[in-house]
């Protein structure tokens, strides 16, 4: 907990401090943002960028979640996301790593304040909200914050942008030009 003391000066009276007015609290504040980030997208920086407006310090949880069948390895997509979150000019701190098990304890470990979580459509609602509730039941003292995404990031997913990749579509205006590389790179691998 940081303390940020008023300092009152009275110039007419000489100069210098005169008086300790009161004090704020200001406290840092820790969110944590899951997902699987296989690859992380425009998308998901676009959240990334403003969470950054509403906390000090972000850890991007990356989940293994092998039911999705991610196309890129659990430390493929931690290498990825650490090198997309490197070209971000944002003065919060960015930790990225990987989590197991319920994010209501990876939150608690992490001394998070609330999870945030994007939005893009109806149909995110309905299970984001869903996820929130029972996170809100397992742990009451942690809070889902919702983004709405970005009118310009609305549609972009992940499993849209490998379907793209695959076909031979650009990509280009959804995902930086490293993961663009990287996911054409990795297509030729597994063809």
């Amino acid at each position: 907990m940081i303390l940020d003391l008023k300092e009152k000066s009275y110039p007419e009276q000489g100069g210098g401090i005169m008086a300790i007015s009161g004090f704020q609290e200001i406290t840092k504040r820790t969110a944590v943002y899951p997902g699987t980030f296989d690859p992380m997208t425009r998308g998901h920086l676009d959240i990334v960028a403003r969470a950054g407006q509403i906390c000090d310090r972000l850890v991007i949880g990356i989940a293994p979640n092998e039911d999705k069948r991610p196309l890129f390895s659990l430390e493929e997509r931690l290498e990825i996301t650490r090198d997309e979150i490197a070209t971000l000019n944002m003065e919060m701190d960015i930790v990225v790593k990987p989590f197991t098990g319920l994010l209501v304890n990876f939150a608690h470990d992490e001394k998070a304040d609330f999870v945030v979580r994007g939005l893009r459509a109806v149909s995110d609602f309905e299970y984001e909200f869903q996820m929130a509730g029972m996170n809100a039941r397992l742990s009451p003292s942690v809070e889902t914050v919702f983004l709405i995404a970005s009118d310009r990031c609305q549609f972009i997913s992940s499993t849209l942008i490998k379907e793209i990749t695959e076909l031979g579509g650009d990509v280009s205006q959804f995902v930086s030009e490293n993961i663009e590389h990287r996911l054409r790179s990795k297509l030729r691998q597994l063809n």
